[in-house]
């Protein structure tokens, strides 16, 4: 198992904390996913734009489509989280 440090919710601080609180209030916590990349809050906030963009933007799928193909996607990566 990697360890990766990471900074938790409580600790947060600037745009870190702007992140986190985002995250809270969309999901009701804070995801491993983005704690990964807490230590680069620039890489975090646009790894979040990236996800809004591809998850809400214009597209010729439904939302229900692309939940679909993300889930598919991290089931056959082995990524369960």
């Amino acid at each position: 198992m990697a360890w990766i440090k990471v900074i938790e919710p409580q600790e947060a601080t600037g745009e870190l904390k702007q992140e986190y609180d985002a995250a809270v209030q969309r999901a009701g916590k804070v995801f491993n996913i983005l704690k990964v990349q807490s230590l680069n809050p620039a890489a975090l906030q646009a790894s979040m734009q990236m996800y809004r963009t591809t998850m809400f933007g214009p597209s010729g799928l439904s939302r229900a489509e692309r939940e679909m193909l993300a889930t598919v996607v991290s089931w056959a990566n082995h990524c369960f989280y």
